[in-house]
Formats: C-alpha cells, structure tokens, sequence
C-alpha cells in the first residue's frame, strides 16, 4: 500500500532527522495540542461539507488500498469483453447481447472477465449503453454526448472527496498556529516563571505549528491527491469503453473499435498494439469456439 509506505518515509525521515540532529521525540508528544489542531480540522470539515460529501468522503477509504486496480491486465480485459460484445452483435445482431447486458452475473461472456464484472462502475457504464444501442433510435452524436455527460458528472462527484480532504488539509496549518498561539497565551500567564521554564513552555507551544503542518502536508493533502488520482483512473477506464462503443456505432470493425479505445488509456499501462492484437486474437478464438 503505497500510501502507508509514504507515511513510513515521511514519520522516519522527520522525526529521524530529529533525533539525528541531536533532539529528543519526548517534547513532540504534546496531546492537548493534538487535540486542539485534531479537533480543529474535524470540526472545520463538517461545517464545510454537506451530508453528502461527509458520506463519500467516508465511503472512499476503503477504496484507498486498491492503487493498483486499474492495470494492463484490467486494461486487456476490458478491451477484450467489449470486442467479445461487439463481435456478437454484428454476428447476430444486437438483439443478440440482449440477454448478456441484461443478466451479465449469468453470462458466460462477462463471466470470463472477472476483473471487469466485479467492478459495477464499468459495468453499469457499458450495459446502460449497449442497451441505448439495442433499443435504437438514437443516432451516434447523441449516445456520445449522453456518455460524456455522465462522464462529466462520475468526474465531478469523484472529485468532491478529494477536495474536502484537501481543504481541510491546507487549513492544519493555520490550526496548528493557532494551538501554539494558545500554548504561548499559557506560558505568559506565569509570569513569575523562570527562563528555564519559561523556555520550556514556549518550546512545547510551538509544536503546535511543527503538527499543523506535519499533519497538513505529510498526511491528509497526501491522501486527497491520491484519491484524485484513482478518480482520473475510473475516468480514464470509462473514456475507454465510451471511445469504443462511439467507434462501433460509426461502422468500425470490432478489432478496430477495441484499438480506438486502447488509445483512451494511460501510456504507462496501456498495453501495446502486437499484444491487444494477440489477446484479442485469443479471444476471437473463444468466440469461435462458442
């Protein structure tokens, strides 16, 4: 898990560097100001942010851990069940995917590609499409504008999570300022303190301001840029299949279409023309088999 692996770095080089340096960890542990800055950022996150977003933000934790989800082999996959789909219907016609868009945990077809029946945001995506498609009287340049609408809105709503994470991870800072300006506020209420006291409680309000931004930069803005990312993936993943369908229903050949929408995908794990060509080869074997 990539995210646990940069908190790692992040807490080993701070606090090593610290103690390198020649400094003690035993001042750093300041609880009532963890509390303060804490409770701070959880509260300042729900005042901003509705129910909603309170729930998708919560909702996408889980989803934290898969950062390796959407690879070459789910890249393959997804192509080859749309050129399985695409070849059936000019077989039989596109009465002929009906059953298999309408009942895709019962059929054979998605069965083979469990990787893509697993996940119900592709899913729901091309079997609403295809079904658009079965059902006619849309023209091309409809269905597209209909797919980049909701596009549009998976980006828009993907996003809100990302960004209520981050506000809230630019505003620790500015939390933790205001735990050390109350640490200092109670080191000048002894004023009959000495200096080596005083020094004391000067040291430990300042930490405040070392937390605030620790936990703004190192921590929270971290995991809202990670969330973001997974989102352009997921979009990256439904430009795909919207790119192929598009190319289909303006005529292309289903090896054609499939090579329309490997071109949606990211460079790093889009797999290359010789190996989309072999797999689909392999699964226009299947195909004939059936």
């Amino acid at each position: 898990m990539l995210i646990l692996l940069g908190y790692i770095v992040v807490t080993l080089c701070v606090f090593g560097g610290f103690v390198l340096a020649g400094g003690f960890l035993g001042p750093l542990y300041q609880p009532t100001e963890m509390l303060m800055i804490g409770g701070a950022g959880v509260g300042a996150f729900i005042a901003a942010n509705n129910g909603k977003a309170i729930k998708a933000t919560f909702k996408i934790f889980p989803k934290l851990k898969r950062t390796k989800k959407y690879n070459k082999e789910m890249y393959l996959e997804l192509l080859a069940v749309q050129f399985k789909l695409l070849t059936k219907v000019r077989r039989e016609g596109m009465l002929g995917i009906e059953r298999d868009i309408d009942s895709p945990q019962e059929s054979a077809l998605f069965q083979e590609h469990p990787k893509v029946l697993a996940d119900p945001m592709i899913m729901n995506f091309l079997t609403d499409y295809l079904r658009l498609m079965v059902a006619g009287g849309m023209d091309p340049m409809e269905i597209d504008e209909l797919m980049l609408h909701e596009i549009e809105t998976f980006e828009q709503e993907a996003h809100i999570p990302a960004d209520a994470i981050a506000k809230v991870g630019d505003a620790m800072p500015a939390f933790g300022i205001v735990a050390a300006v109350m640490g200092v506020v109670k080191a000048l209420t002894y004023a009959d303190a000495g200096p080596e006291q005083m020094g004391e409680m000067i040291a430990h309000a300042l930490v405040g301001t070392f937390l605030g931004i620790l936990m703004g930069y190192g921590f929270i803005n971290p995991v809202a840029s990670s969330i973001e990312r997974q989102a352009k993936e997921a979009e990256k993943m439904l430009q795909c299949v919207r790119i192929t369908l598009l190319a289909s229903l303006h005529g292309y050949a289903p090896q054609l279409a499939v090579e329309f929408g490997r071109k949606a995908l990211h460079t790093a794990d889009r797999p290359g023309f010789t190996e989309l060509e072999t797999y689909v080869r392999n699964a226009k074997s299947g195909v004939a088999a059936e």
